[in-house]
């Protein structure tokens, strides 16, 4: 694949983001109670003629659906370059509730230990994935390019890579169900979970690190290069994303709270 037009069209994203960004400044000052509702369910608006090894399904969730104006443009442009998905939004309630249904009685007593919505989203999204496949991506994250292209048909996952293409990440994720990688992941999240130290935090107990330590050493896993994928905080930042909740960050999680006592 070109990677030129990829990047052209991540900086026109980049400056049409910052953009919104500025203006969305003055339009809350205006309207501080206006929020705009991602859907819970959105059907694909393109059918694709043949099956694809990844479902084409966009995963997402938040601790609300009603969202400031630059998450709310974030999400129509995602919907824009995801025209062949189904998109579906998970509330906190729902993911508790999923995970009580579908995944072992292991994983949801470590998921239930976890006090940090952010950190319940990080094992959630290994679980959904593994089971039913398809694309997460953090309620911040933008895609670059068609999704459908990007991913193709020939691999059964597409992980990203940051700090220049040197550190996997876990804000998008693209799987088959079934995927080997993902339940080493999951089992690695449970076992950190019992096993939790408050020097681990979110970023290295059930985050990032989880998956890079997994992957970084293997020659044989497809990933690209996030900027030719999926970008982060380009319609949005803190404030906007956690405007009916301050400080609801994860960086801002007590790291000795993170984990309830058994």
């Amino acid at each position: 694949m070109n990677n030129f037009p990829i990047l052209i069209a991540n900086r026109l994203i980049r400056l049409t983001g910052n953009v919104g960004k500025v203006l969305s400044y003055p339009f809350h000052w205006l309207f501080p109670k206006k929020r705009f509702t991602i859907p819970a369910f959105s059907p694909a608006k393109v059918r694709l003629r043949n099956s694809r090894r990844i479902p084409r399904t966009i995963w997402q969730t938040n601790f609300t659906n009603r969202v400031s104006l630059p998450v709310y443009l974030n999400y129509l442009l995602n919907r824009l370059l995801t025209l062949g998905c189904d998109y579906r939004y998970v509330s906190t309630e729902a993911r508790g509730e999923y995970l009580k249904s579908n995944a072992s009685q292991e994983v949801y007593e470590a998921y239930s230990m976890l006090t940090n919505g952010a950190a319940q989203a990080d094992l959630w999204r290994l679980v959904v994935l593994n089971q039913e496949g398809g694309i997460y991506m953090d309620i911040d994250a933008t895609v670059v390019w068609s999704l459908d292209k990007l991913l193709g048909n020939d691999h059964d996952s597409l992980f990203i890579k940051i700090d220049k293409n040197t550190r996997f990440t876990n804000y998008f994720i693209a799987s088959a169900p079934g995927n080997q990688d993902l339940e080493k992941a999951i089992e690695q999240v449970v076992y950190n979970v019992n096993n939790y130290e408050p020097s681990m935090g979110v970023y290295h107990s059930t985050g990032p690190t989880v998956l890079h330590d997994l992957l970084i050493d293997r020659g044989d896993v497809n990933s690209r290069d996030r900027k030719f994928v999926c970008i982060q905080g380009t319609f949005t930042n803190e404030y906007f994303q956690y405007i009916d909740k301050p400080r609801g960050k994860w960086i801002h999680a007590n790291p000795n709270e993170l984990v309830k006592k058994k």
